[in-house]
């Protein structure tokens, strides 16, 4: 499984976050009786692998990981990465941004404590792929007619201006549809299980069940 496309490392300049694995969705009822759908996810916990400063290595960040890998399955100079820091092998990694006043120590836990019900949250994972889809199904489009006499009804039509003998970039045309890395905002944390590392997110995310996520909090708190 790809690490959301960013290789096995990506730094952010947003406020600390987890790593974790779409479980899949249910929804869940309130007070009053209303249902809402909200998606469930293992968000955690995750290690502090490094502590980067700017007198080290020129910037000030926090290197995560996330789910145990074996050692025989990990490279060597991935091994000895987490081996001279005493922390047992992980999948996953990222990094953070943070400043010089915050502390973090090489082995300390991360879990879902760092999120609370009600908190904006923003979720990064690979969407699901469809394969190679046509316009209709990638962008929408209506069709030509779906009569006898039409010998266009699901192909594109005319692809731009007659006068530039040429397409231009950025024009929808069938092609692979899904597998990009996505980022959905805005959502609403509307419950944390500390006891599981389960967070239940409003709404959908990106991704396949078991597919991998990058839950941080949003630094646009919207309105309700």
């Amino acid at each position: 499984m790809r690490p959301l496309g960013l290789g096995r490392e990506v730094v952010t300049d947003m406020p600390v976050g987890l790593l974790g694995k779409k479980v899949g969705m249910t929804r869940i009822f309130t007070d009053d009786g209303q249902a809402v759908p909200v998606t469930v996810v293992q968000a955690g916990p995750c290690t502090v692998v490094q502590r980067k400063t700017g007198q080290t290595d020129g910037y000030e960040a926090v290197q995560i990981g996330f789910e145990r890998h074996s050692r025989r399955r990990t490279n060597s100079p991935m091994a000895g990465h987490f081996e001279s820091r005493g922390i047992a092998p992980l999948r996953y990694l990222t990094e953070f941004r943070v400043d010089a006043e915050e502390e973090y120590e090489e082995g300390q836990e991360l879990t879902v404590e760092l999120f609370s019900e009600g908190e904006r949250v923003e979720v990064t994972g690979r969407s699901k792929g469809r394969g190679f889809a046509g316009v209709m199904k990638r962008y929408g489009f209506h069709g030509g007619p779906a009569s006898h006499g039409s010998k266009v009804h699901r192909t594109l039509q005319s692809a731009g201006a007659t006068d530039a003998q040429r397409i231009f970039p950025g024009t929808r045309m069938p092609g692979q549809m899904g597998n990009k890395q996505t980022t959905i905002k805005g959502l609403t944390v509307v419950a944390v299980d500390t006891e599981d590392n389960l967070l239940l997110i409003k709404g959908g995310i990106p991704g396949p069940n078991g597919g991998l996520v990058l839950i941080r909090p949003t630094q646009k708190q919207q309105k309700e």
